[in-house]
């Protein structure tokens, strides 16, 4: 029996939850502050690689991670401007086959996120994206 001061971590996100939003657009410093007057959220710079800024938006009281803004640069360059979703699945390279078996496509990736996770963008048949993302 664990005592009430003892913290344990959620479990992780199952296999076809979506795990995260991101959006990737050029001037994600002014959707960044759009977003924050919009909904409340608070942003928090995330350093990339290239020196510039992408951000972490909290929800407003919690200062839960809820979302990403990004920069249509370095490693997001090619992600179209849109809100992505990421759905964790449990094996992304057999996702990925399973997208393309089927009339879709990868259109980014698989990268890597640090040497935790993978991930890649994909479209599907009817042409909507959304990312698949596997944690390692």
């Amino acid at each position: 029996m664990e005592s009430a001061d003892t913290k344990t971590a959620p479990p992780p996100p199952a296999p076809g939850t979506i795990a995260w939003a991101d959006l990737t657009v050029a001037d994600a410093d002014g959707v960044r502050d759009f977003y924050a007057q919009v909904t409340g959220w608070t942003p928090q710079a995330l350093a990339m690689k290239g020196g510039y800024d992408d951000y972490v938006m909290n929800a407003p009281g919690s200062g839960q991670a809820v979302a990403g803004i990004c920069h249509a640069r370095g490693p997001n360059a090619d992600i179209p401007p849109q809100w992505v979703m990421y759905i964790i699945v449990s094996d992304l390279d057999a996702s990925l086959a399973e997208c393309t078996a089927r009339g879709g496509a990868v259109i980014n990736g698989p990268k890597s996120m640090g040497g935790t996770a993978r991930y890649a963008m994909i479209r599907d048949p009817a042409g909507a994206v959304a990312a698949l993302y596997q944690t390692t």
